[in-house]
């Protein structure tokens, strides 16, 4: 299609439901961290897609796997062993040291599919009427109907009723609002390490602690929704590594197709039979390109100095915009490649002049941005945008 960027916004409005607000530019491809626009622009990207690109454009080993699989095969269905989906299978089980694994297609099916391991185990094992999930204010997990319930933002909820039943919503670090709310009803809790949507806030270690050794006691399912902080976006393989727990179930996504969409639930050895055949389905999940994308994420991210690679690279840019001495930087918070910056002023103001001087970020909430790079950013790159940055910090000020 020959298409400008004059007459781009209203195409675009001629064709697609309106959803989404995007700038006027138009991507044409990407390199390294860095997206390139029509007219030879260059965008560095402090985004990943929402953490999704985490080998950034371009990886040649990404490039070559999925190149060899599409001159194979594309799909076959769930109804037939395939080696891509057992590779995938075997990597992340024995990387995670969980039991057992379900693959899908994006982060909300897998929460989807982890209420459900939970609400049935809570039935088979006590009958109906034990299906409440608790979450925590401030979280996000999905779009689909009871993702967007669990999800503890009342501004996602509007609209689309009636809604699902069966949800509560605790403060965030708050141990006794989490014991006031549990009763007879309560089957699981879901908790982000670092709640993305939510302004970037890592949730404390010793309010985890107590969380989870309540719900082992009352035999209350434990999800860690690792959507956006998995898959060594924090520096480890999972942001819950930080606290020293075991979760029941944990829900992947995001990072670990590199592009490709996939999503996966993690489950312990206590829920892996909890799901019998015809329980569950997908129709895509376990995908022959998402798997193959998958496999060379895992190998990547399991190489020697990769989560140390990762922490320093966050720790760099943290520091660096902390030096700036700037008063509009308020502080900065997160894990690893998972940053939030608290500005004193509305972080979209932040996030256009950004994108104006050709760097990419996002925002979580009205004052904080927040930074999602790929995690094989260069320093090179990490310079340029902090230079950009600090630019437009000085520009505002």
């Amino acid at each position: 299609m020959n298409i400008n960027n004059n007459s781009i916004v209203s195409k675009w409005e001629e064709y697609f439901i309106n959803t989404y607000s995007q700038p006027d530019f138009i991507i044409d491809y990407g390199e390294g961290s860095c997206f390139f626009d029509t007219k030879g622009n260059k965008y560095i990207d402090f985004t990943s897609g929402y953490g999704v690109s985490s080998l950034g454009y371009s990886n040649n080993n990404l490039k070559t796997a999925l190149k060899n699989q599409v001159d194979k095969l594309l799909h076959t269905s769930n109804l037939y062993f395939n080696g891509p989906v057992l590779s995938v299978g075997e990597k992340i089980i024995n990387t995670s040291r969980l039991d057992k694994v379900y693959f899908c297609n994006s982060g909300t099916e897998a929460n989807e599919t982890a209420f459900k391991i939970a609400r049935k185990y809570s039935s088979d094992k006590y009958g109906e009427g034990r299906g409440t999930i608790i979450s925590l204010k401030d979280s996000f997990h999905g779009r689909t109907m009871m993702s967007l319930m669990a999800t503890g933002m009342d501004k996602y909820h509007k609209y689309f009723y009636p809604l699902p039943k069966g949800f509560k919503y605790v403060e965030k670090n708050d141990i006794e609002d989490f014991k006031n709310n549990i009763d007879s009803t309560v089957c699981a809790v879901i908790l982000e390490a670092v709640q993305g949507e939510g302004g970037v806030i890592v949730l404390e270690k010793d309010y985890i602690l107590e969380l989870v050794k309540i719900c082992k006691e009352k035999d209350i399912a434990v999800i860690f929704d690792e959507v956006q902080c998995g898959i060594a976006r924090t520096g480890k393989l999972f942001g819950y590594e930080y606290f020293d727990v075991k979760p029941d179930i944990v829900t992947i996504a995001k990072g670990l197709g590199a592009g490709i969409p996939i999503g996966g639930v993690l489950v312990n050895e206590k829920f892996s039979k909890v799901l019998g055949k015809g329980d569950q389905g997908t129709t895509f999940g376990g995908n022959l390109l998402a798997m193959v994308a998958a496999s060379v994420v895992l190998d990547e991210i399991s190489k020697e100095g990769f989560y140390e690679d990762v922490l320093e690279k966050g720790d760099y840019i943290r520091k660096s915009i902390e030096n700036f001495n700037s008063t509009i930087v308020v502080k900065t918070k997160g894990m690893g490649l998972m940053i939030g910056v608290e500005t004193t002023i509305e972080s979209n103001i932040i996030e256009e002049k950004a994108r104006k001087k050709g760097l990419l970020v996002l925002t979580a909430g009205k004052n904080v941005l927040r930074f999602l790079p790929p995690l094989t950013i260069s320093y090179k790159e990490i310079n340029e945008a902090l230079e950009i940055l600090k630019d437009i910090l000085l520009e505002v000020n």
